[in-house]
């Protein structure tokens, strides 16, 4: 799975960056999502491979503090670019004689280094809190990689400052881009609704039922785990719905935009064609 992860969204990348045709707003926002996924899997993933192969389940307090650092980061900035990915087809779809206008090369650079910048700063914030604990109760985290919710279980310190933060930004970085997806949706929706041939309403929706797909996996099992106090949190469901998100989704995504993009399916062919080419 990690391989196919690395390797589909490292495609996806080279087919996006050897193709002039997907030079567009789309696949740049797509080519940095599969950036993120990849980066996103190597947080997580090697380490628990290592821990399998040797049987030596253990990792620093500095390393888990790192991973959970990274891990914040990137989930986070997941969340940013599927919003603006959203608001990339809403622009496209229903004002498409002002799209070049809206979302020139500034712009989708400048909605890319906001996204980068919001995570970080949300996620080192975060991270700055989980220094300040004491961890004086049992060590053994009942996780795969170093969460955060797991951890905050086995605090000594008052969690109830870092609760409150860690529920005002799952609202400010969940909640906000979410409610973005999902207006963004329903202007398309009303949109495509007013097409009257029903080939041009699944040629406009076929553009954004891969990304739709995406949304609808990231964000229902995101919101199953960290929407809820830690009191209540349940380590066999946060285990499932992780591995659902850290490996399933991201190992997931290059395969949905792929076969249901046409315009990726053909710049795929015509980046096979072109390694033929150069191998002869």
């Amino acid at each position: 799975m990690y391989l196919v992860t690395v390797l589909g969204n490292l495609l996806i990348i080279l087919t996006i960056a050897s193709d002039q045709h997907l030079h567009t707003p789309m696949y740049f926002f797509l080519a940095n999502l599969s950036f993120t996924e990849i980066c996103f899997t190597c947080t997580i993933v090697p380490k628990v491979l290592v821990n399998m192969h040797t049987e030596h389940h253990t990792i620093s307090y500095t390393g888990c503090l790192m991973q959970m650092h990274f891990f914040m980061v990137l989930a986070l900035l997941d969340d940013f670019l599927l919003a603006v990915m959203a608001y990339d087809r809403y622009v496209a779809i229903c004002l498409p004689l002002h799209y070049t206008m809206v979302m020139h090369p500034g712009r989708c650079l400048m909605l890319g280094a906001i996204s980068w910048l919001c995570s970080n700063l949300l996620a080192s914030s975060l991270t700055f809190l989980m220094t300040q604990f004491s961890f004086c109760a049992s060590h053994s985290i009942p996780h795969f990689f170093c969460d955060l919710l797991p951890l905050l279980k086995l605090a000594c310190s008052d969690t109830h400052i870092f609760q409150v933060m860690m529920f005002a930004e799952a609202a400010l970085s969940g909640v906000i881009p979410l409610t973005c997806v999902l207006v963004s949706y329903a202007h398309i929706m009303r949109t495509i609704l007013r097409i009257p041939s029903a080939r041009g309403k699944h040629k406009v929706f076929s553009t954004c039922g891969s990304h739709l797909s995406v949304v609808t996996l990231f964000y229902g099992t995101v919101f199953l785990v960290y929407f809820q106090p830690s009191s209540s949190y349940s380590a066999d469901t946060g285990m499932v719905a992780s591995v659902v998100y850290t490996m399933v989704t991201p190992m997931l995504n290059p395969f949905i935009y792929s076969l249901r993009n046409k315009d990726m399916q053909g710049a795929l062919w015509r980046l096979v064609g072109l390694r033929k080419c150069s191998t002869q």
